[in-house]
């Protein structure tokens, strides 16, 4: 992905991300999306990394809290899950997630 096809909606994102682990600070590429769960009344949003060994490694030697900002937004709070076979990683979130999502502000 490129910044060229970046893209922001209500529910999703894809393009030039910072993931920050720890004292760690990758630049990757991301795809994100989004949606409200109104079974516990919070957003929630997640997606994969492109692949990134550094990241990886991050995620294997056990640290999992991160924070996400994609350019031209603060960053949030988010979760590495797993290292997909292809090397990149899914990150979760719950609350306000790294774009803006008009979404969530309806509900």
């Amino acid at each position: 992905m490129s910044a060229d096809n970046a893209y922001e909606a209500g529910e999703g994102y894809a393009g030039a991300a910072e993931v920050r682990v720890g004292d760690a600070v990758v630049q990757v590429p991301v795809a994100l999306s989004g949606r409200f769960e109104p079974v516990d009344g919070a957003y929630h949003w997640s997606g994969r990394t492109g692949a990134e060994p550094a990241l990886a490694a991050q995620l294997r030697a056990g640290r999992r809290d991160a924070r996400v900002r994609l350019p031209g937004h603060g960053a949030v709070p988010a979760r590495l899950a797993e290292v997909d076979p292809w090397g990149g990683v899914r990150l979760t979130g719950s609350g306000t997630p790294p774009w803006r999502a008009e979404a969530q502000a309806t509900h």
